[in-house]
Formats: C-alpha cells, structure tokens, sequence
C-alpha cells in the first residue's frame, strides 16, 4: 500500500505573475491550503528544500529552464505534479504524458483554472479510498500501481483473483478493484464473480483491463457485475478521468444513501431504516438463538422543556441525548430516531443481566450530564426506558 504523507502545502512555479496570482488567490479561497509561488527553477528549488509540498503545479517555460526541466526536478524529489501550461505542441504533451504526472493541463482561460482547483480538490478525497490493481504481469501491475498512486489513491497490488479476495476480506473498504482478465488461479471473470456475490455496483466499482479485441468479452464482464472496460492499450488521461469519475459516483451514491438512511438532525438511523436493517436481523438472531434487546427511550417532560426554552434549544437537547446514546454502546448496536424526543436502541449478541447494566448506565449517564448553553446555563435532562427481554415471533 502506498502512504503519502499528507502535508497542506502546495508549490506553484510560473513566471505569469498575473495568473500565479489568480491561482493563489483561488487555492487560498477554496481549498483552504497554503500555497508558496515560485518564478523561475531556481526559486522552486529554494522552496522545496525548505518545505514538504503536497503537490506542485508546474509552467513548462521558465526563464531558466525553457524545455520543462522543471518537472523533472520536481519528480525526482518525489513531488506530485500537475503541468499547467499554454503550449499546444501535441508531440512534446506526449513526452510530458510519458512521466509520472498527474495531468496536463492548457492555461486557455479562467475555466482551466477551475478544472485545475477540481482536480486538487478530487486528489485530496482521493486519499481516504481504497484501490485494488490485480493482474500477474508485475511490469503492468508496477505501472497501473504508480498511475494510482499518482492520483493520491491507497493502492494494493495483488497477482491473481484468489489473493484479491483475501485482502479484500480484510479492507471491506476497498472502493475499486481494477483487474485483468487472463490470470493464473482465478482470472478476472471468476473475481469479478465472487465480488458481486458481497458487493454491489453501488458499493464498489470494478474497472476490467484487457489486450482482447472480442466485443463478445466486454459483454459478458458487464454482464456479470463490471462497471467499466477498457481495452489496452489506453491513455492515461482516460483512464485517470474515468477512474476519478468512478469514485465521484460512489461518494455521490454514499452521500444520498447516507441522507436517505439518517435522522437529518442527530445523524442516527431513522425509524424506516432502522425497520429495513432490524427486520432481517430479528429473524437470523431468533433462529441462532441468539440473546438481544430492544429498548424504547423517552426524555422525560420534553414538551414543556421544550416550550419552555424553544425548538432552537429543543433541538441540542435531542442532539445532547443522541451523542450520549452513541458513544454508551457497542459497534454493532442499532441506535435510531423513532419521533421528536423518542429513540430506539438494540443491543447485540448480550444477555438480560447485561443489557439492564448497560441501560442503567445510559439512564444516569443522561441524568449526570447537562446540557450547557451558549450562557452557561446548564440543563438536565432525565430518560425513561423500556426494553423487550423476551422475543416470541414478533
């Protein structure tokens, strides 16, 4: 797995006094990160001695260094580079594409700028994701880990399907698997297979990389759960646009799942995903006979407290009583919203003696802890609980 170390700074090198200024301005504004600027090599060299950049955008043209030479430099001190440049010379883009950048692009007008803060901002979440490369070629599967990295991804690089699987099992996290299709022990078929039994399109997103020219073969990966193919060979802008647009799509599917599952005030379940989730739950745990409780909490008196103070305040009382609820139970228990100051609480795999522990911590945790206002003012609150010990076969 690759780790970068993340440190917000940026380095810009141009002579363009106007456009450094344009860039800083909107790095500054809209990214949050400090940004140093630098007009000539020389100058961008001083810079990096000093400070550890997270990347650096780069004008091919300097005063001393005319032909680009400044992304060399700034490759072999490990720094990920962007090239912004005005130069339309398609044969020298090509040399530039050939080294480990993460983008070229023309400095045409105020939209490429934009692009350009895009760009920054989707490698900076690109950070928190998980990529998995899979092919037995290890010169292919070097170069495709190198590409990813270069995107700011975590990368894991495997040789076959069977080893996928079992890094998978362990990094439930892995948002994108990107595979072969011809390998020994299993090949990218049969991975692709197996994925799909645990994993959704909407979950995670498999890219297939493959020399065939048979049509026939791209159907059938689709078919069976692929998200994408790509034949090789492919250029790198391609493939970097589609890999960022894959992973845009599911944190933009995330993001909705999120809101549709979630109280939008505390952020604990809501009452019709609590019932979508519990539901399956009730009946795997009757049939393994296993020891669960469900319980309903109440605070007590809210409507005239809430009356009393406002809904404003009314609201961090909910807010106050859902954080302590959530940070009094286990991983695996179910906290939900049900109405305005009711919530429901299942506790997993414990048993009665334990669970009325647990609650009656929960009970005067509540009652110990006040809710302090912006004057000072503290306010205690009390719950009343009740819980089902007893399951029949509702």
């Amino acid at each position: 797995m690759i780790n970068k170390t993340i440190v917000e700074r940026i380095l810009l090198v141009d002579d363009s006094k106007t456009l450094a200024k344009l860039i800083s301005l909107k790095v500054k504004s809209e990214l949050k990160i400090e940004i140093d600027v630098a007009y000539s090599l020389s100058e961008a060299e001083l810079f990096s001695k000093k400070y550890s950049y997270t990347l650096a955008i780069l004008d091919l043209n300097l005063p001393d260094a005319p032909n680009g030479e400044v992304v060399d430099v700034m490759l072999k001190k490990n720094i990920p580079s962007i090239v912004l440049t005005g130069s339309v010379d398609k044969e020298f883009r090509k040399v530039m594409l050939k080294k480990d950048i993460i983008d070229y692009i023309y400095k045409g007008g105020i939209h490429d700028i934009d692009y350009l803060i895009d760009i920054i901002k989707r490698l900076l979440k690109n950070r928190h994701h998980k990529v998995m490369v899979v092919d037995d070629s290890s010169v292919f599967r070097n170069r495709m880990k190198k590409m990813v990295g270069n995107l700011f991804f975590q990368v894991y690089a495997l040789a076959h399907g069977e080893e996928a699987l079992l890094i998978l099992e362990e990094n439930p996290d892995i948002k994108i698997i990107i595979t072969d299709y011809n390998m020994p022990v299993m090949d990218g078929l049969e991975l692709t297979k197996a994925v799909r039994k645990k994993y959704t399109k909407n979950q995670l997103s498999i890219f297939v990389l493959s020399s065939t020219e048979d049509s026939d073969v791209s159907a059938m990966f689709l078919k069976q759960g692929a998200n994408d193919f790509i034949n090789k060979p492919f250029s790198k802008e391609e493939f970097s646009c589609r890999l960022n647009n894959a992973i845009e799509a599911l944190e933009n599917i995330d993001t909705i799942t999120h809101y549709s599952s979630r109280d939008f005030l505390t952020g604990l379940y809501n009452r019709r995903h609590f019932f979508t989730v519990m539901e399956p739950y009730f009946i795997e745990a009757v049939n393994r006979d296993e020891e669960f409780m469900t319980a309903m909490i109440d605070i007590d008196n809210f409507k005239s407290i809430n009356e009393s103070y406002g809904h404003d305040i009314g609201d961090q009382m909910i807010i106050h009583v859902s954080e302590l609820l959530r940070s009094n139970v286990q991983y695996q228990d179910v906290v939900s919203r049900f109405t305005g100051d009711e919530f429901c609480l299942v506790l997993k795999e414990t048993t009665r003696e334990k669970s009325i522990e647990i609650l009656e911590r929960i009970r005067q945790r509540i009652a110990l802890t006040p809710l302090v206002l912006a004057s000072g003012e503290e306010v205690f609150l009390t719950v009343s609980i009740g819980a089902a010990l007893e399951h029949d076969n509702s």
